[in-house]
């Protein structure tokens, strides 16, 4: 997009979202670590489908009025079925598994990986030797992630041990699901659908689960309420609707920084909130990370041919959304 063809003030809004974003997206880590942790907390698997379930219909509800197109295709149907396991149930249930025994920012920092992950299965997918810029960032970004673990893990029990695996295991997750979207485009040009039916998808998926693991109820505490409506109303449906709005005023380049600024914020609210510890194997880990998702970044754009802005529903999205 070419920034003179905006007026100043269509800019300051398309920054004023991208700040959104970054705040919104790097805090819902803490708002999960407070949904599920301690006895008053929401089951992982419970809460997933609370959160998903809802923000779907709010999605899709919001869709129709705006007489966006609702039907689906059976092939779309599949894709999203798909991409909803991975991207919601694999890559965000884990997280909130994870959550319930590891820190915020350290999970934030596992999950800000994905970058990695997706450059390195769509290379292994393409039989394509990566370029020596991409080996160099992936090489640093293990290092990072190495490094993260061996200080989760060096005072840690056996749930700590698992809740690593979880947090390995979640990004890879999402980067099938982002490499399997991307791969077999949809039909469906809005991505407040595509990503409402994700989530309705993927709130069933979190349901069934959570049946088969025989999850209880509990008595979440307020603050456990709180967290949820914040994932719901903020996290799946504001920042969602900022990301779009952002990716059409900026440069997608510029809203895609949300990659390196969501993990620090999620450590810096972990440490100021919660009181989770921020050291030096931390710290270094976590350089190593960002500076490796810089580098992947820059050896896609050297690899890839100018083309116009993908739509909010082909990037690769933490609503989490990433979380």
């Amino acid at each position: 997009m070419n920034e003179r063809a905006l007026p100043k003030s269509m800019l300051n809004l398309g920054v004023i979202h991208l700040f959104i974003l970054y705040v919104v997206w790097g805090s819902t880590y803490l708002a999960m670590r407070v949904a599920v942790s301690g006895t008053h907390g929401f089951s992982p698997f419970t809460m997933g489908a609370l959160r998903v379930l809802m923000a779907g219909i709010i999605l899709l509800t919001w869709a129709a009025v705006r007489r966006h197109p609702v039907r689906l295709t059976r092939r779309d149907a599949w894709v999203l079925a798909i991409t909803a396991a991975c991207l919601w149930l694999g890559g965000n249930g884990l997280v909130l598994w994870a959550e319930q025994y590891a820190d915020s920012g350290y999970a934030a920092l596992m999950v800000g990986t994905v970058p990695l992950w997706t450059a390195l299965l769509e290379s292994i997918l393409d039989r394509k030797l990566p370029t020596p810029i991409l080996v160099a960032s992936l090489l640093a970004g293990f290092a990072g992630i190495a490094l993260l673990n061996a200080s989760a893990l060096a005072h840690g029990d056996e749930s700590r041990w698992y809740a690593s695996l979880a947090l390995i295991v979640a990004p890879v997750s999402w980067a099938v699901g982002t490499i399997v979207q991307k791969r077999r485009p949809l039909t469906i040009s809005s991505p407040l659908v595509v990503s409402g039916y994700q989530q309705l998808f993927a709130g069933l998926g979190f349901a069934a689960v959570a049946a088969l693991l025989g999850e209880p109820w509990g008595a979440p505490s307020h603050q456990a309420w709180m967290a949820l409506a914040y994932l719901i109303i903020f996290g799946s449906v504001l920042a969602f609707t900022s990301f779009g709005v952002a990716l059409r005023l900026l440069p997608a380049s510029v809203v895609l920084t949300y990659a390196y600024v969501n993990p620090v914020i999620a450590l810096f609210l972990g440490w100021a909130l919660l009181g989770e510890p921020i050291g030096i194997w931390n710290l270094t880990g976590a350089a190593l990370i960002l500076l490796s998702v810089a580098g992947v970044f820059r050896a896609n754009r050297k690899s890839s041919t100018p083309r116009q802005s993908v739509p909010p529903h082909e990037e690769s999205v933490p609503t989490a959304t990433s979380q």
